[in-house]
């Protein structure tokens, strides 16, 4: 059974030591959904919601919380993040938004906890500028799907959609 890395050898939380760690390149894809009424999804298509451009302001919103996950999560590294890409995909039969998130960076520890907090990010911005129209909109399925670089290799999740 794999150890966690993130515990002292008393039991108490600790950032872990990647000093020693070797530098590589290294990437990490996640996923997750925003489900809402058909009026809402058409209403983000067409760039008709009051507060503006959903889809627009959200990716800003992924991108920024990405670069400052190290603020956010305790235990994170803080990281120079090279790259960050956060794709939006309409899905009017499923009545929500499915988004990507894609994080990069060249370091001694991996970034897929900054692509997942990317895709949470994005998807709170969603709610929260479509919140008038749809307080029901369901935030969901939030995953990593994809990571690359370091000692542990690849990781690809199975039977994702």
């Amino acid at each position: 059974m794999p150890k966690l890395t993130h515990i002292d050898k008393y039991g108490k939380a600790r950032m872990v030591d990647v000093t020693a760690k070797e530098i590589t390149a290294r990437e990490a894809v996640a996923k997750g959904s925003v489900f809402m009424q058909p009026y809402t999804l058409k209403s983000i298509m067409a760039n008709e919601v009051k507060k503006g451009d959903v889809l627009g302001v959200a990716k800003i919103a992924g991108i920024m919380a990405a670069k400052k996950t190290g603020d956010t999560i305790p235990l994170c590294h803080p990281l120079n993040v090279t790259s960050v890409d956060i794709l939006f995909e309409p899905q009017s039969k499923k009545k929500c938004v499915d988004i990507t998130a894609t994080v990069k960076v060249t370091g001694r520890t991996g970034v897929e906890m900054e692509a997942l907090t990317a895709v949470s990010a994005a998807a709170l911005t969603i709610y929260d500028m479509c919140k008038a129209i749809d307080k029901g909109m369901t935030i969901s399925d939030i995953r990593l799907v994809k990571k690359t670089g370091g000692k542990s290799g690849t990781y690809l999740r199975t039977g994702d959609r």
